[in-house]
């Protein structure tokens, strides 16, 4: 199995820029230094509040990156047709509440099961690979190949936040999830809460192709820098 590869959320590189309202820091910027130190893809979220990353951040950055853009986006209709007209390489479907601070849970996709299935349909038809991010649970990794998903993401929040013997069973969860996942043809990345102290121990789990990590590479560059952030980051990985 190759080596896993790092998707880098720039999203709260805009947290911050969207606190004046101005144009600094830079997105744009970076995202190139990011891809520099290593970064294998940008991952932003367009939310459906705007609270950080902006409709003109999207396309500024389809024309500017040189890897890969994932872009995360609700399954709504508005979301679907402006991912439709740009065309990024990836997009992955996340459940959005306006009320939450971040993404708090996986898609229910039994219960979205007829919105999903159109939703991949529409951006496969646009020739855009399509990830659901879930929950590791065998039932949703099941749907994701019933809807017509390729990718799936799985959701890591529980095992970032457990402690002790629980984050162990999460662990384990997450093993099984991936070698659920690659059984049934998926695509297995994994991504939320990673951070340099948790990172390791799912990396090291055979089967995961990529990582997407935002907050605590974004909170790390605030004290080193983002080229170094993203360096740590990335080396961690590898030494998995």
């Amino acid at each position: 199995m190759s080596q896993a590869l790092l998707g880098v959320n720039i999203d709260h590189v805009a947290t911050l820029r969207q606190a004046r309202l101005g144009h600094h820091p830079s997105v744009i910027q970076a995202a190139l230094v990011a891809e520099q130190a290593g970064a294998d893809a940008i991952t932003i979220h367009l939310r459906e509040d705007r609270r950080h990353i902006q409709d003109e951040d999207v396309r500024l950055l389809a024309a500017t990156i040189g890897t890969r853009m994932n872009l995360e986006l609700a399954v709504t209709d508005e979301m679907i047709a402006f991912a439709e007209g740009l065309r990024p390489s990836d997009v992955c479907l996340v459940p959005e509440r306006r009320e939450e601070l971040t993404t708090e849970g996986g898609l229910d996709v039994g219960a979205g099961r007829e919105r999903i299935s159109s939703a991949c349909e529409r951006l496969s038809a646009a020739g855009i690979r399509v990830s659901l991010f879930i929950d590791p649970d065998p039932e949703q990794l099941e749907l994701a190949v019933a809807v017509g998903a390729p990718v799936v993401e799985l959701h890591t929040g529980a095992y970032a936040e457990a402690r002790g013997r629980a984050a162990a069973d999460e662990l384990a969860r997450l093993r099984q999830a991936v070698e659920t996942g690659r059984r049934l043809g998926l695509v297995v990345n994994a991504g939320h809460g990673l951070d340099y102290h948790n990172i390791r121990r799912v990396a090291a789990i055979e089967g995961i192709a990529e990582f997407n990590i935002g907050h605590a590479i974004v909170s790390r560059a605030v004290f080193t820098g983002l080229d170094s952030a993203v360096r740590e980051m990335r080396g961690l990985i590898a030494s998995a």
